[in-house]
């Protein structure tokens, strides 16, 4: 006798490996947090330990974040997305066109965070072990510029990550056709 459940195997087909999983919960995670810091350090005065250790722990985190993200990419272009779509015609496009802006907008970001640090002089660095020296040779007067457009990405991540979220959800608890279960660690 046999010990193929047909039904178990098309489940598991329709899921996303355990890998590209961490690096989604990974991601948005960091997204998070990251975002969240550059929030709270506005509230603390120049200069001080707090706000250099907030700022200290951004700069960490992304690059813990550009790394992720290099690795989201590598592995999505290597696996070639193995899973079928979970949804067809214009919610497929959408779907399709909302994870392209996601990409293109995190790329930008931790261009910007890395673009911004150098014009400052500064390499960015991993919470003390290591810098980044440049790659490129920045203007320091493009700084302020690249602040700029540091900031107002960060506020379109959280923006279109929030309209993902919630299109996951009504997925979810409105069409119930399972689709925030590919993307959910498997239990048991």
């Amino acid at each position: 006798m046999s010990n193929f459940n047909a039904a178990a195997a098309d489940k598991r087909a329709a899921r996303y490996d355990h890998f590209t999983i961490m690096l989604h919960w990974l991601t948005a995670i960091l997204v998070l947090v990251l975002f969240a810091i550059a929030q709270v350090w506005d509230f603390a005065d120049r200069g001080t330990p707090l706000r250099l250790g907030l700022i200290s722990l951004h700069v960490s985190l992304g690059i813990l974040f550009a790394a992720v993200l290099v690795l989201r990419i590598v592995w999505r272009l290597m696996t070639h997305r193995r899973t079928a779509p979970a949804v067809s015609g214009l919610q497929h496009v959408a779907s399709t066109l909302v994870h392209l802006l996601l990409y293109a907008l995190m790329i930008s970001q931790a261009s910007y965070g890395f673009l911004m640090r150098w014009a400052s002089a500064k390499d960015p660095e991993f919470f003390g072990l290591f810098s980044i020296p440049p790659f490129v040779i920045v203007d320091p007067t493009m700084r302020r510029l690249f602040s700029e457009l540091h900031s107002a990405t960060a506020w379109a991540i959280i923006a279109i990550a929030g309209i993902h979220a919630v299109a996951a959800l009504v997925h979810h608890y409105v069409l119930r056709d399972r689709l925030l279960a590919r993307m959910m660690p498997a239990r048991g």
